[in-house]
Formats: structure tokens, C-alpha cells, sequence
């Protein structure tokens, strides 16, 4: 029960500060707040995460140069609600899709078609724990 509160407390904690930063872009529309992510499991993310998405975004998730970007400072992670993500991630990024940026394809599901939708809500939670901000 106490790792619950704690999570419920790190989570409204992360919302808050999301808000509070997106408030600070000088008149900017600020992005919408990712959400904390309540469905899935981080320390299974971590696992799955190293099975494969690793070798695209590093074992660290910093990234693999010429392959994928660094996921723990990333902008586009932070400003996607879990949802957002979860379809990011069961569609991918074709390396001719305007916004890819690396010049490499992302596959639907990190190219590994066994990953359930529940085993991509693991991943994006171990993805919101290591997450260092924007």
C-alpha cells in the first residue's frame, strides 16, 4: 500500500511540475502534460525495454548514434500522454515520414511483433521513470 501512495504521489508530483515548466514558455501554447502512467509495470518495462529497444536507443536509453534517440531527455516523450505513446510505438516511424529525423525506420512495436499492448504500457512506464525532463 505504501509503494502505491508512493507512486500516486511521485506521479501527481511529476504532473505538477510538467504543468509548472509548460507554464514558463513565454506566452507559448504550452504541450499538453504527459500523464504518469498507472497501467503499467516499470520494472517488467525495464526488462522488455532491454530486449528490445536497446539496441536502437542504448542499454542507458541515450541513444545509439545514426539509430535512435535518447529517451530520457527526450521532448517528444515528455509531451505524449501514454496513450499518445502507445500508439507511437504500436505504429512506429518509417524513415521517409517527415518528423523521422534519424533517417532510420522505427518499426511498429521496436520490431518485435510478440510485444502486447500491455508489455508497450511497461516499457512507456520504465520510460517515465527514467525520464530527466525537457
Amino acid at each position: 500500500m505504501r509503494a502505491l501512495k508512493a507512486k500516486v504521489g511521485l506521479g501527481l508530483l511529476a504532473s505538477a511540475l510538467a504543468v509548472s515548466l509548460a507554464a514558463c514558455g513565454g506566452g507559448a501554447t504550452p504541450a499538453p502534460a504527459a500523464t504518469a502512467t498507472s497501467a503499467g509495470n516499470a520494472a517488467n518495462g525495464e526488462t522488455l525495454y532491454l530486449g528490445t529497444c536497446s539496441a536502437c536507443h542504448g542499454p542507458d536509453a541515450t541513444g545509439v548514434t545514426g539509430l535512435g534517440k535518447n529517451l530520457r531527455t527526450s521532448t517528444f516523450v515528455a509531451e505524449q500522454t501514454d496513450e499518445a505513446l502507445l500508439k507511437f510505438i504500436q505504429t512506429g516511424r518509417p524513415a521517409s515520414d517527415p518528423l523521422n529525423t534519424t533517417g532510420v525506420d522505427m518499426p511498429p512495436r521496436g520490431g518485435n511483433p510478440a510485444l502486447t499492448d500491455a508489455n508497450l504500457a511497461d516499457i512507456i512506464a520504465y520510460l517515465r521513470s527514467i525520464h530527466q525532463g525537457s
